[in-house]
């Protein structure tokens, strides 16, 4: 504590901000790496609804590769190794996780705040990691046009952490991204989600299901005993739909949904229904000089395929590997933080232009006009189960599918 500002400090070698999946992955890796790491986050907990909850199968091999796979396992969730559609009545499976050669040939479901605290609550078992709850970042800590730190806030007032690295893994909406005036591409979006949950009843079916139905879109998550919905809406449409009233809304989800008895009416108010503002979007670059962009806030993506969590927890394993070494000698160059970004760059063009493309090309057509019949892709895959293996691929894997370093692997800093 400093005697004439009241500003704390604390030192450390690397500072992430934001304890979301990017970051507390990242945290939990370089502490078994032996780096002294501090993770800052601006909420007293993980505790917030409707964020994803798919723990794809990519995430559930690092836990394996981490010797922590089935420990998570005994957390509650469920799991789905097939995705479907039903289109006007007409259905079919498009997506087979079990053709998948892995250890995890699934997805696995569970609040994402499970999945945080059990993150949070291995990297505690280093000494050499810490999570600070309640810590808002709002700026950076700069000396020669390099990132030396970054200050915020707390219940007790200002604070500085000065580190060899920051990162940042604030989200789509991430603080550090404007403090530090980076340039972000937008590729804009025609939908919006709205997020809200319906029981679910022994005779309903099992498998997740997109429902199309005139010109509305669900897609409908097996979470035991209740279903987690998307409904993939026009964008900037909420408003207009409020407008129409709970009623006529009501009305829509129990013809989409198609369920028996019908659940609308557990709709009881505008609350139980949050509002996903989509956004694509890609930093130019997602570094600068002691300063590291990740997950949303480097590159925001559609919520289709529930894939956002996959690349970012993607990005923190490359992170890892690749600044592991730096990190470990106390100085991390631009040239190593510009490999991260190259390493990752690739899958996040490729996987932003395919979801873009399905938005524009075959979910907004829909959304505005309904359509007849499914879409040929859909109808192939359909009609032919072997290919099923190649969304499966796509959305459980990733374009380019990343192994947790030996270097990493190797625990350095003691614990458990």
């Amino acid at each position: 504590m400093s005697a004439d500002t009241g500003l704390k400090s604390l030192h450390t070698t690397c500072c992430i901000v934001g304890g979301g999946p990017a970051g507390l992955m990242l945290g939990y890796l370089l502490a078994r790496a032996g780096i002294d790491v501090t993770v800052l986050e601006k909420h007293a907990d993980f505790l917030r609804d409707f964020r994803g909850d798919t723990i794809h199968p990519s995430t559930l091999e690092f836990l394996r590769q981490l010797g922590d796979l089935d420990e998570f396992l005994q957390l509650p969730h469920t799991k789905f190794s097939q995705m479907g559609f039903s289109f006007e009545g007409r259905e079919g499976t498009v997506v087979d996780f079990s053709r998948l050669a892995i250890a995890t040939p699934y997805v696995a479901m569970m609040p994402q705040w499970d999945f945080l605290n059990f993150l949070a609550d291995r990297a505690r078992t280093y000494p050499n990691f810490r999570l600070i709850l309640q810590a808002e970042v709002d700026g950076l800590l700069t000396e020669a046009e390099r990132v030396v730190g970054v200050t915020g806030h707390d219940p007790d007032g200002r604070f500085e952490v000065r580190a060899a690295l920051a990162v940042a893994a604030d989200g789509r909406g991430s603080v550090l991204r404007d403090a530090a005036g980076m340039a972000v591409n937008e590729f804009g979006t025609p939908i919006d989600v709205l997020w809200f949950r319906v029981s679910r009843q022994d005779q309903d079916q099992k498998q997740a299901l997109g429902r199309f139905v005139g010109s509305n879109l669900i897609v409908m998550l097996n979470r035991g005993d209740y279903w987690q919905c998307a409904h993939i809406v026009q964008k900037d449409r909420f408003a207009e739909i409020q407008r129409a009233g709970l009623p006529a809304y009501r009305a829509v989800l129990d013809r989409t949904l198609g369920l028996s008895p019908p659940r609308g009416a557990e709709i009881a108010g505008w609350d139980q229904v949050k509002l996903l503002s989509v956004k694509v979007n890609r930093l130019d670059c997602w570094w600068r000089e002691g300063l590291l962009f990740i997950g949303d806030a480097a590159h925001a993506m559609s919520p289709l395929g529930g894939i956002g969590i996959n690349l970012a927890v993607q990005d923190a394993v490359a992170a890892a590997n690749l600044l592991v070494g730096p990190l470990r000698r106390g100085r991390v160059s631009g040239a190593d933080l510009a490999s991260v970004q190259a390493r990752r760059l690739w899958p996040v063009k490729v996987t932003q232009w395919l979801q873009v493309q399905m938005q524009n090309r075959m979910i907004a057509p829909m959304l505005a006009g309904g359509a007849m019949r499914p879409p040929l892709p859909f109808r192939v895959l359909a009609a032919v189960p072997w290919l099923r293996r190649y969304p499966a691929r796509f959305i459980g894997l990733g374009v380019r599918q990343e192994r947790v370093s030996e270097a990493v692997l190797a625990k350095g800093g003691g614990g458990g």
